[in-house]
This record gives C-alpha cells, structure tokens and sequence, in this order.
C-alpha cells in the first residue's frame, strides 16, 4: 500500500509519537513541547505566497485575471488553491500557536501531524487528557484535530476526533444544537492566544461530557437482529442498478460481520454502539484506499465522515429510555 506523504528533503512530512506508524516513516518525537517544534519535524515549515493569476490568450498573450489569485508553496512552487481577493495565508507556523499553552501547562499532548496532498492541508493530531469511558472497559480517547488549508476550502479550524481505544476507529459525531468545528482566530496578543485556548479547552470538555453520555446511552440500548439490519439498510438503501446493488450488499455483509467479529465487537455486540461501531470500523479500516492522503481527507473531512455522522445521528434516533 502506497503511504503517498509528501517527502520533503528525502523525509517523509509527518511525525509521531510513541509507535512507529506501519509505513515506518515520519520523526519520532517525545511530546513535542510546541506547535512549531511538530510542524517543523513535520517537515510542513514551509511558506505559502498568494500570486496574481494571469490567462494565456492565443498561445501568447498574457492577460490578468482580476481578484483571483493562485496560493503558491514557495519551496516546491506547486500551485495549492485559487483564492479570492479577501484571502490571506495564514503560515502553518504561525496557525497553532494559541494551542501552545495548554500544552505547556500538560492539558494537552502533540500527537501527531502531517500533509494531506501537495500542502493545501495541514493537520496537528492533539491528545487531551483523560477518557470517555463506555461500562466498565471500553475507553474512547479525546482528541482535537486542527487544521489549516492553503486553498480557500476553510479557515485554520479544530474539532472533536474521539478514537476507540479497543479499535482505534474515529468516531465522527454531530450533537444536536453544538458546533463540532471551532474556527481559529490569529493574533499576536498573548493573553488572546491563552483566552481563547482556554476557551477551546472549556468548550471541549463540555461537548466530550454530552458526548459520554451519549455513547453509554448507545452501549445500554440493545437491538434485535432485525433492528441492526434495518439500521444498514437505512445508512446503505438499495439500488435499481443490479451491479450497485450487489455492492451494497457486500457492504451490509461485511458491516454485519464487523458487528459480530470486529475489534472490540465483544465489549459492544447487539447494541447501538456497537452497529454505530461497525460502520467506524468499515469507513476507517476496511474501505481503505491506496492514497493514505485521500483515506484521511474521506475520515476526516469527506464522505467517510459523513457516512459516519449518518450513523450517529441514525443511532441516537434509536435512542431509548
């Protein structure tokens, strides 16, 4: 399988901490104390140059584009998105270090951080502390993913990314009448960075507490054999076309399976939790592609997220007293 991270001076752009990832590439970092120190072992300490786009008419002339702009990675010169006139990089060094703080002071751990395709995306992996904890054993870690785009898709942002201890599967939500996705304001005011560090850490610790809540709700409320399979039929309907409908069925199989046989399935097997675990468990490890880059854009980011967040919200429907 192709890891396809951005190698940067013969290193691939990424770093870890504590085992090493199965593409054996990346800086291992003991808890690296800053956002800068993880973004430059990262090797993501690159600039970023907003340059004016021009047409080519007739193979020779040069004509402005007028309020339309090209952002620029000015070590590789690769183009990363088209921007408008009101848009201004936002360096990756200089995106995190609000967050700084609350590392410093052990409410939080750099993870891990890396590139998703040619630079138009950078992400910092944060470990908070503490867990949610399902019964008795079964532990979902907290994590804040953060990231900062270079092609006019989003501002600097973090939202929730709580993982699976058992099965390392990241368990896309959306809690009713919450936003999941904070955007990051910039400036140089210490006492701001701090403030709204602080603020990202209180609102956190308020959205994982509805959170816990939740996924115990999910673990206590069991589900016959024809529940669970309604709820797949739900999340993948049928199709007309032959060939899609046999795909979709080894869809339902594979996610029925995974409920019965899949990692943790004994500590979650006949509940809401675990067919809400299931579909984690398809989208994260199973539906994979070659393109590690584009599987963690769809986990994160796209379509795998939002079949999970489906599933979230299909699961709390479900809900008992």
């Amino acid at each position: 399988m192709s890891h396809n991270l951005n190698i940067n001076n013969g290193k691939a752009a990424m770093f870890y901490v504590g085992e090493t990832p199965w593409h054996k590439l990346g800086t291992r970092l003991d808890n690296p104390a800053t956002s800068k120190e993880a973004i430059e072992a990262a090797g993501l300490d690159y600039a970023v140059e907003k340059v004016s786009l021009e047409a080519v008419v007739n193979l020779i002339d040069r004509k402005p584009v007028n309020n339309h702009f090209a952002t620029i990675r000015t070590d590789t010169n690769d183009v990363l998105g088209i921007v408008g006139n009101r848009y201004s990089p936002i360096q990756n060094k200089d995106a995190f270090t609000f967050f700084d703080a609350l590392v410093g002071q052990d409410e939080a751990i750099y993870h891990t951080a890396g590139v998703i395709g040619k630079g138009e995306r950078i992400w910092i992996l944060a470990k908070l502390p503490d867990y949610i904890r399902i019964g008795k054993d079964d532990l979902v870690e907290k994590y804040l993913l953060l990231t900062n785009s270079h092609d006019g898709s989003s501002l600097a942002c973090a939202k929730l990314t709580p993982i699976r201890v058992v099965c390392q599967n990241t368990l896309s939500v959306a809690l009713a009448g919450s936003d999941q996705e904070v955007r990051i304001r910039h400036t140089a005011n210490a006492h701001t960075r701090l403030e709204q560090a602080y603020k990202l850490l209180g609102l956190t610790n308020v959205l994982y507490h509805q959170l816990e809540a939740i996924f115990n709700r999910m673990a206590l409320t069991h589900i016959s054999d024809k529940e669970l399979m309604d709820y797949v039929k739900v999340l993948i309907p049928d199709n007309p076309d032959a060939e899609h409908q046999t795909r979709r069925e080894r869809m339902r199989s594979t996610i029925l399976d995974l409920h019965e046989s899949g990692k943790g399935a004994e500590m979650s097997r006949g509940t809401l939790w675990g067919a809400y675990n299931a579909i984690a468990e398809y989208t994260d490890h199973i539906q994979r592609t070659k393109d590690t880059s584009a599987h963690l854009r769809s986990i994160w980011f796209g379509g795998s997220e939002r079949f999970k967040v489906r599933a979230f919200a299909l699961a709390g429907s479900m809900l008992r007293n």
